[in-house]
C-alpha cells in the first residue's frame, strides 16, 4: 500500500507531462498495464488474509478508476491539440485576396480582323462568313476564273474533291465565295467585308504562308466607280495604317475585276530602300481591288446594265506587319508568348 500511495502521488504529475499520445500511452501502461504496481497487486490479493482482501481491492480498484479519469482528461486534451494542429495546416484565410488567373487576349490577327471590320462597319458594311472548304463554282466560276487559269491547278489549289468540274471541292482560296454566296441570297444593294481563314500551296516564306486570313470587301450599288473604290481604300488606309504610311496603286488584271489595281504601302522594314521583306522593292503588295466584272454579277443573277460594284481583297497577316513592324509572318503561327504578349 505504500507503493500505491506513492505512486498516486506521482501519477498526476507523469500524465500532465506527456507530451503527445503515444508518450501518454506509454505512461498508461507502467501506471495501468500488465506489469503495473495496480495489477501485480490484484494479482496477489489471494496471498492476504480473507478479512483484509475487501479493503485492499476496493483500494486499488479506486486507484485505477482515479487514474484512469486522469489519463482520459489527458488523451482528451491532446487529441485536441491534434485536432487544432491539423485545422490550422489546413485552414483558408478569407481575409487574403484570391488568387487571380492571368487574362487572356486576342490573337494579333484575330484583333486585326475585329479592328478592319469595325472601320467598314462604320461605313456601313456588314460583315458575313461562311464555310471554309467550298465548290469550285464559288471559288473560280462564279468569279469568271477560266478552267485554264493556272490558280485552278492542284499545284496552287488545296482540294479535297479533284477531277470533276461539276464536283469539285476545295479549301477556299480567298473569302470571296462569300461576295458569291452573299449576293445569290440577297438583292441589291450590297455593301459587305468578309473576314476568314484561307488556303494556298504557298511556300513559307517572309511574307507567304499556306494558311492565312483574308477579308474581302464588296460594294454593288447604281453608279459605283473606280472613284468610289479609290475614296474607300483612302479611308480605310488612313484609319488602319495613319497618314505616315506611303500607298500607291498599280494597275494589275485579276479574272474578276475590269479594271484592275494592286494597292502597295511603303516598306516597314526599310522604309523604301530595299530589303529582304520588300524583296529589295521598297514597296509591299497589301491587296487587290478593281471594279466588279459584269460576268460575277450575271453569274448571281444581277443585271449588270443596272448595277455595277468594287470589290477588294487584303491579307490581314500583311495588315499586321505592316502596321506592328513585324518582319516574318511565322511569328503569328510559332505561338511564341514573347511576341504575342506584345499585342495584349
Amino acid at each position: 500500500m505504500d507503493q500505491l500511495d506513492t505512486l498516486l502521488a506521482a501519477a498526476p504529475q507523469r500524465i500532465q507531462s506527456a507530451p503527445d499520445l503515444d508518450a501518454l500511452k506509454d505512461v498508461e501502461n507502467d501506471l495501468l498495464g500488465r506489469k503495473s504496481i495496480i495489477a501485480e497487486s490484484r494479482r496477489s490479493l489471494g496471498s492476504l488474509p480473507a478479512e483484509e482482501r475487501p479493503v485492499v481491492g476496493a483500494q486499488l480498484n479506486e486507484a485505477h478508476q482515479r487514474l484512469s479519469a486522469l489519463i482520459r482528461e489527458r488523451r482528451t486534451d491532446l487529441e485536441r491539440a491534434v485536432e487544432d494542429g491539423l485545422l490550422l495546416e489546413d485552414r483558408v484565410d478569407i481575409t487574403l485576396p484570391a488568387r487571380e488567373l492571368g487574362r487572356g487576349w486576342h490573337h494579333l490577327i484575330t484583333q486585326t480582323l475585329d479592328e478592319v471590320a469595325d472601320i467598314f462597319v462604320t461605313l456601313g458594311y456588314q460583315v458575313v462568313t461562311g464555310p471554309e472548304v467550298d465548290t469550285a463554282w464559288h471559288n473560280f466560276d462564279a468569279l469568271n476564273t477560266p478552267p485554264t487559269h493556272p490558280s485552278r491547278l492542284e499545284s496552287d489549289t488545296m482540294y479535297v474533291e479533284y477531277g470533276n468540274p461539276d464536283d469539285e471541292l476545295l479549301l477556299r482560296t480567298q473569302t470571296s465565295t462569300m461576295q458569291v454566296r452573299y449576293m445569290e441570297q440577297h438583292d441589291p444593294p450590297v455593301y459587305v467585308v468578309a473576314p476568314g481563314r484561307c488556303y494556298r500551296t504557298d511556300t513559307l516564306d517572309a511574307t507567304h504562308s499556306p494558311v492565312f486570313h483574308q477579308i474581302e470587301g464588296l460594294a454593288v450599288d447604281e453608279n459605283i466607280t473606280m472613284a468610289d473604290l479609290k475614296g474607300t481604300l483612302a479611308y480605310f488606309m488612313r484609319e488602319f495604317l495613319g497618314p505616315e504610311r506611303r500607298i500607291r496603286l498599280l494597275p494589275h488584271f485579276f479574272p474578276f475585276t475590269e479594271p484592275s489595281a494592286e494597292m502597295h504601302v511603303s516598306c516597314f522594314n526599310c522604309d523604301g530602300s530595299g530589303c529582304r521583306v520588300c524583296s529589295g522593292s521598297g514597296w509591299i503588295e497589301l491587296l487587290g481591288c478593281g471594279v466588279v466584272d459584269p460576268h460575277v454579277l450575271e453569274a448571281v443573277g444581277y443585271d449588270s446594265s443596272g448595277y455595277s460594284g468594287f470589290a477588294f481583297g487584303v491579307g490581314a497577316e500583311r495588315l499586321a506587319m505592316v502596321r506592328h513592324g513585324i518582319n516574318h509572318i511565322k511569328h503569328f503561327f510559332e505561338n511564341d508568348m514573347r511576341v504575342l504578349r506584345q499585342f495584349t
